[in-house]
């Protein structure tokens, strides 16, 4: 029997990985969750979060509202998951973090890893499924829905962020997973299904 795995999908706005970790969560039987919002506590912070007329919240401060749901995330759900033999497909992770806060907000990768070390109490994915979407067809998916906080970022935000997700990518190719975002559903989704069973054993 496989030991019970935490899978993380990662990437940009409107890359994909809510309609990617449903499917995977379905095919493998796992629990599906979220970062923020995983939990009560969660949902409160990522309202806070999310919503545009939140202005003046400080960088350090959303860094630490993101480590606090975290924290909880970890405790509540996926903690108490992977004890009873139960995978988790997580739609984002301590690496949106490292990526939004620590390159985006240019609040340093070191400072913000340090942080959710500590929130995370051990706990890391086994697996990080980074979609990878060019940011112009990002833009243009982006213009069909209502923009949140940080959706409403400019360009040189995402750039910072993209760019962080490909260099920690490379540095834990053990850990990562990258993935083209941009074929069908269908074929991204069977794709992620055969790189999860090549990687963790599981279909």
């Amino acid at each position: 029997m496989t030991p019970s795995k935490y899978v993380a999908f990662e990437g940009l706005e409107g890359c994909g990985k809510s309609t990617h970790v449903a499917r995977l969560a379905e095919r493998i039987g796992a629990v599906a969750t979220r970062e923020p919002g995983g939990t009560p506590v969660g949902t409160a912070l990522r309202a806070a979060m999310l919503d545009p007329a939140n202005t003046s919240l400080s960088p350090r401060a959303e860094a630490l509202l993101m480590a606090a749901d975290r924290a909880q995330h970890i405790a509540e759900v996926v903690r108490p998951a992977l004890n009873a033999g139960r995978h988790v497909v997580s739609d984002r992770s301590v690496y949106s973090s490292l990526a939004y806060q620590g390159h985006g907000r240019q609040l340093g990768e070191d400072a913000v890893r340090r942080i959710n070390d500590w929130a995370l109490n051990g706990t890391w994915p086994d697996l990080v499924v980074l979609i990878d979407v060019p940011l112009d067809v990002l833009a243009e998916r982006m213009k069909k829905r209502e923009l949140d906080r940080f959706e409403r970022e400019d360009r040189a935000f995402f750039e910072r962020v993209y760019a962080g997700f490909l260099s920690m990518a490379a540095a834990e190719p053990e850990r990562f997973a990258v993935v083209d975002g941009t074929p069908p559903k269908d074929d991204l989704q069977a794709t992620i299904a055969e790189m999860v069973a090549a990687r963790l054993g599981i279909a």
